[in-house]
């Protein structure tokens, strides 16, 4: 997989079935796609660094679909932790633990820096959220695949029912989204029928599907008490609309000045992301813990948990080094899932809900592609609720 999207890929051109043959510019009679150019516009990262490791580029050679893949049109790409942890090489076992500030600081060993731990292989396209439309086909797929609105599953699968090492995930372990084109294995991109934005959609993947993974793993049921940390984040905000959706009772931490609109998403108490739980909620009066923070508050989050209880991580935002007494683990016989692999099932399942209107997603603001800069600096400020979209070929409205 990985050989097909390296920017210096001049392979063979690959048959594109009866759909369209973007480096021909021949279109077919049936099917209406935009013309391919064969370089594109896409955001190089050339290695591990600050933000002056992002290059804009307009060289960079359109990729070309594989038999089984589609090429993406991209509309809009939306920014995650993991784009930033990636770029500063936060995944080193050599890096600092807190935060991205602390990690930029420490030394980063290039043989473990990915978030898979697999070495990461520069220069790379980054971006793991992605709108767009399908232009061109891979000679296994459909042709009636072109002209198709889809959102993209981020994490690719050799096969539909692949889990660990048979999985790469975009913009990480090859070329993403912020670019003018990608290309994707066709199961990936799901067709989706909604009259929300392009820029709103590109707030789904990654942080829907972290969200609905961990709730889908501690198997969050209607009526339980559901703690929800960094509630006004991409994930966290996503977490508190699909737990609602499960009739769960939302305790949400985030900042004061985050509260209400945490409240408007579902939360029916918000506390500060400081304070004292076991003061405020009392040993024992949680069924799930979801957490994108980890940090200092981890062990005071476990003892919130009845005998019995889950507790789910797929973050360590607020340090990723706890101390955790392992009595309070085994004597109330907890359930602790690590959560970063998605269920095969969730990305489906994620469409229906967003075709149905069960959930929305929260924008916080958006920039043109060229502002990744900017819009990584204000990502790092988070004082956003919600998600921060670059919109791809296109000026903000």
């Amino acid at each position: 997989m990985r050989s097909s999207r390296s920017l210096g890929y001049v392979g063979p051109l690959v048959f594109l079935g009866l759909c369209y043959s973007p480096w021909s510019a021949v279109a077919s009679e049936t099917v209406s796609v935009p013309t391919v150019p064969t370089c594109m516009r896409a955001i190089v990262l050339t290695g591990h660094g600050d933000v002056d490791r992002l290059e804009d580029r307009c060289d960079v050679p359109v990729p070309r679909p594989q038999p089984d893949e589609v090429l993406v049109r991209v509309s809009a790409a939306g920014l995650n932790n993991t784009d930033i942890n990636l770029r500063i090489g936060w995944y080193s076992a050599g890096a600092g633990t807190s935060d991205a500030r602390d990690a930029a600081q420490s030394p980063t060993r290039a043989e473990d820096a990915g978030w898979s731990g697999r070495p990461v292989s520069f220069p790379l396209i980054q971006g793991a959220d992605a709108c767009g439309s399908v232009v061109a086909v891979g000679r296994d797929v459909p042709s009636t695949r072109c002209g198709q609105r889809v959102l993209i599953d981020p994490v690719l699968r050799s096969r539909p029912s692949a889990r660990g090492l048979d999985t790469l995930y975009l913009g990480s372990d090859c070329n993403g989204a912020f670019a003018e084109y990608v290309v994707v294995p066709a199961i990936n991109a799901h067709p989706i029928k909604t009259a929300l934005s392009d820029a709103e959609l590109a707030c789904i993947p990654c942080s829907f599907s972290a969200a609905e993974n961990m709730i889908e793993r501690t198997a969050v049921r209607a009526g339980e008490t559901v703690l929800i940390t960094g509630a006004s984040g991409g994930v966290g905000s996503a977490a508190v609309q699909l737990a609602r959706r499960r009739q769960a009772n939302i305790v949400a931490l985030a900042g004061s000045a985050k509260a209400d609109p945490v409240s408007r998403l579902g939360a029916a108490r918000v506390l500060a992301r400081d304070a004292d739980l076991l003061a405020a909620l009392g040993p024992g009066s949680v069924d799930v813990v979801i957490d994108v923070v980890g940090g200092s508050g981890f062990s005071a989050r476990l003892n919130l948990l009845r005998r019995g209880g889950r507790y789910a991580i797929a973050g360590a935002l607020g340090g990723a080094r706890v101390t955790v007494d392992l009595r309070t683990v085994y004597l109330q016989d907890l359930h602790v899932f690590g959560c970063t692999l998605t269920e095969v099932t969730v990305f489906a399942n994620l469409v229906r809900y967003l075709e149905a209107g069960e959930v929305r997603p929260l924008l916080a603001q958006t920039y043109p592609l060229a502002d990744i800069a900017r819009a990584q600096r204000d990502f790092l400020e988070k004082q956003h609720t919600g998600k921060l979209v670059l919109l791809v070929g296109q000026k903000p409205p």
